[in-house]
């Protein structure tokens, strides 16, 4: 069983002790949704503050770094951190949003409708085996996302001597650009299909019920992801004009 989110990997369930007390697909469906109301709610509140929330956006995107680290490690505190997490999330995407929102009127909207879209769309492929996750469409979803996750990284450390990736610039509007922001879409919606076989698999093994937790964390971290990625290429589409 392999997904390229580092939150959801094979040895996730490995060791775990089944109870009475079990993970259910109702169970992590209800905790995804609770951890969505609170990133909802604190981007809302940094949305408001519109300009003067840019400390919160700062404090929300290493909070949820580190809160992120800390329930990959601790599975067994995920009712705990998973919410701590939402919320910082939230802060940064709310904070992030407005600013996108400020260069690209109506550009926000857009991003969550298409993220929604895709959400639905991967979820139905997946139930109706229109897409089957085969060890070897796993193996290429992992490896996508890890290059993806370099190029990221390597593009972070240029950035402090003032420099970065021109390709991956929002205002760079080059057809290589944008179909690289396609690409890494294509990536990211992929990952929701290994993320709902992990979530199925951990169902059917019983694992222990505070996995419902893990589980609709390790999921949120797919949708931020792929919300950022869709907003980034709408930015980019726009400057076109």
């Amino acid at each position: 069983m392999r997904t390229a989110n580092p939150a959801l990997n094979k040895n996730t369930f490995r060791d775990l002790i089944s109870s009475e007390n079990v993970m259910t697909l109702e169970g992590t469906a209800n905790k995804s949704l609770i951890l969505l109301g609170i990133l909802l709610l604190t981007a809302t509140y940094t949305w408001g503050l519109g300009a003067e929330s840019q400390g919160l956006i700062i404090i929300g995107v290493i909070g949820g770094l580190i809160t992120a680290i800390i329930t990959v490690f601790k599975k067994t505190a995920s009712a705990i951190t998973a919410p701590i997490y939402a919320a910082f999330e939230g802060l940064a995407l709310g904070g992030i949003s407005f600013f996108f929102e400020t260069m690209y009127p109506g550009i926000v909207s857009q991003a969550v409708f298409l993220t929604i879209g895709v959400f639905f769309a991967l979820l139905f492929a997946y139930k109706s085996h229109i897409i089957r996750p085969t060890e070897n469409f796993k193996l290429g979803v992992f490896a996508a996302t890890a290059g993806i996750a370099v190029v990221y990284v390597i593009n972070f450390a240029m950035g402090f001597f003032g420099s970065s990736i021109p390709v991956l610039q929002i205002d760079n509007a080059s057809p290589l650009s944008i179909g690289i922001s396609l690409v890494v879409i294509i990536v990211a919606a992929l990952n929701l299909v290994l993320d709902f076989d992990f979530i199925e698999n951990g169902v059917e093994a019983h694992a222990p019920k505070y996995m419902e937790w893990y589980s609709a964390f390790g999921l949120m971290v797919t949708l931020v992801w792929l919300y950022l990625e869709i907003l980034r290429l709408l930015a980019k589409l726009n400057s076109r004009r």
